[in-house]
């Protein structure tokens, strides 16, 4: 496996370049595993050359985090595991449940007694990559900072960052405790980062962490105009996947297979493919449950493109309109603050 790294200097972090993201051994997209077989799952993972995972405070209610600290507490100095703060889990204390709701919060308190429960789930002494899952209008960012410079300070994390925050969020944050990483939506399928985040990313010198490369494994090939999901998956309340959208937003999943047949791979490689294709300090953290899978993406690492075929598929998706929001309206207001 090739490593990339996050950010620079004293804020540089090491990391395969292609990551794993753990929230779907847990939560939303059913069938779940067995803890045995995550675990199991999660150590072959290592064994393919992954050394970047990523998981959260409030994934399941810390049953993702504990799956995550007991599969990788025999490999620990071997790998880097981020791990979220930003919700409040203080009236949430059965971690086996997953519907009931918390309420956003990046609260000095909240993040110092977050830090300890994902240190004591992860079975560890530090996080490598220390992530605000969300920002939190309540509570300013420079304060968000101070609080995780004094984490850093303690010894308990080595690097942060932000997810789904805008440019002049980062910037904010970057001024008062230097971030490693960014992590937000990127991919064939959703490109809105290019924008704003990914110019302030490169200007100072920070590294991008895309969730869902995939599009939520729509760009996998997997699905059809007649597919269905199982009732406990979110997908089909996301605008894109519904209706015309969904069949209109097809159009782009039949492209990238025809360029994976043309490459003699498949359409998930070429999508992370892509992704690392476009900055060296993009590293991209697909989710699978199924070593299989893993396997398959990774092996995007692998795949190049040629100057040409890049301006090719540049070219084909700035005519593509993807129809439809990425989230529902609710959740959609949680991202780019």
């Amino acid at each position: 496996m090739q490593s990339r790294i996050l950010g620079q200097g004293a804020q540089s972090l090491k990391v395969s370049a292609v990551g794993l993201g753990c929230m779907g051994f847990t939560q939303s997209y059913p069938p779940y595993p067995t803890r045995e077989e995550v675990i199991r799952t999660l150590r072959q993972a290592v064994a393919l050359g992954v050394t970047f995972f990523d998981t959260a405070e409030v994934y399941s209610y810390g049953l993702n985090e504990e799956l995550v600290g007991e599969a990788l507490q025999p490999v620990r100095d071997q790998v880097v595991i981020a791990t979220k703060f930003g919700y409040d889990l203080s009236e949430t204390p059965d971690l086996d449940s997953s519907s009931r709701p918390v309420k956003l919060s990046s609260r000095p308190e909240t993040i110092r007694r977050a830090v300890d429960g994902s240190l004591r789930r992860l079975r560890t002494d530090h996080i490598d990559l220390y992530f605000q899952h969300r920002v939190d209008p309540q509570v300013a960012i420079e304060e968000v900072a101070q609080t995780v410079s004094e984490l850093i300070k303690a010894g308990k994390v080595l690097y942060w960052g932000l997810s789904e925050a805008a440019a002049a969020t980062v910037r904010r944050a970057h001024a008062v405790c230097p971030l490693t990483a960014v992590q937000s939506e990127y991919s064939l399928w959703y490109r809105r980062p290019e924008e704003e985040l990914l110019p302030t990313l490169r200007e100072l010198g920070i590294g991008f962490v895309p969730f869902s490369p995939l599009g939520k494994a729509i760009l996998t090939g997997r699905f059809n105009a007649d597919s269905k999901f199982d009732k406990n998956d979110f997908r089909p309340v996301i605008p894109r996947f519904q209706g015309e959208n969904f069949r209109h937003n097809l159009q782009l999943v039949d492209y990238i297979t025809k360029l994976a047949q043309n490459k003699n791979t498949t359409p998930a490689r070429i999508a992370i493919g892509w992704l690392l294709a476009q900055a060296p300090w993009i590293v991209p953290i697909p989710g699978s449950k199924r070593i299989e899978r893993i396997a398959e993406n990774i092996g995007g690492a692998d795949i190049s493109f040629s100057s040409l075929e890049l301006q090719g598929i540049r070219a084909f998706i700035d005519k593509l309109a993807i129809l439809g929001e990425r989230y529902p309206a609710s959740q959609e207001a949680l991202t780019n603050k």
